[in-house]
């Protein structure tokens, strides 16, 4: 069992390591859906040891449809990301017609080397999920980041179900959304799945003595004084029960 944890910061890349978590998806921007991190944080991260670091390559918020200019940011940063030993990058893009972009992944996997690839969540905005598994495979990737098309793992058990049957052991299926130490046994064992992926998070107030609650560097109302990031004891819950 395999568990992956989504890293936002070089603080929640630490704590994956220390809860005992195999491995790290590192970005940025968690409340966008994650974008590539910087390389600042890349180097740190991989001063960690003990945990393999994958990094994500988007280089925006939105959907998954780039423009060529696009790509060719995405395949400097994937070029980056081989130059510092990472293990893996992960990215995905999508035509407007809702199917796998070939053309841009052939190119992100071919930087890539002999990194591993991981396909991410754009998976499950594709129109044909049994369609993107057969052109994914072709692709050489090394695994799909999935929520079986559903809001959460949980929700999508069934379909996470049907994509490790058809995959037969050609490709790693890896759910996550909405994984927590309440539902990872279960998500395992319906699913049939090897590798999960969470991140594991809590709210950690921040240490600002002095605070200025009237002024917002987000959405207008929004707390500058807490933030998210991933708590060691939660990692360690859900490793617990995907082994139980």
């Amino acid at each position: 069992m395999t568990l992956e944890i989504c890293a936002g910061s070089i603080d929640s890349a630490i704590a994956a390591a220390q809860g005992g978590a195999q491995r790290i998806e590192l970005c940025s921007a968690l409340a966008d859906g994650g974008i590539t991190p910087s390389a600042g944080l890349i180097r740190r991260a991989m001063a960690i040891g003990g945990i393999d670091v994958n990094v994500l390559i988007r280089p925006r918020e939105g959907d998954f449809l780039y423009t060529p200019e696009e790509v060719e940011v995405m395949e400097h940063d994937v070029r980056l990301c081989a130059s510092y030993g990472c293990n893996g990058v992960v990215i995905g893009a999508l035509t407007p017609q809702g199917d796998v972009d070939v053309d841009a992944c052939r190119r992100l996997v071919a930087a890539a080397g002999s990194m591993e690839v991981t396909f991410h969540r754009a998976f499950d905005l594709c129109r044909d999920p049994f369609d993107a598994l057969e052109t994914i495979i072709s692709l050489g990737c090394t695994r799909i980041l999935t929520s079986g098309q559903a809001p959460s793992a949980l929700e999508g058990a069934e379909m996470l179900s049907r994509l490790v049957e058809k995959a037969a052991g050609r490709i790693i299926i890896l759910a996550g959304g909405g994984v927590s130490p309440d539902n990872a046994g279960s998500i395992v064992r319906r699913c049939r799945v090897t590798e999960l992926h969470a991140s594991a998070r809590t709210t950690v107030a921040s240490s600002m003595a002095f605070r200025r609650a009237d002024v917002a560097m987000g959405a207008p109302g929004s707390d500058e004084y807490s933030r998210k990031t991933t708590s060691p004891e939660i990692v360690a819950a859900i490793l617990k029960s995907m082994a139980g």
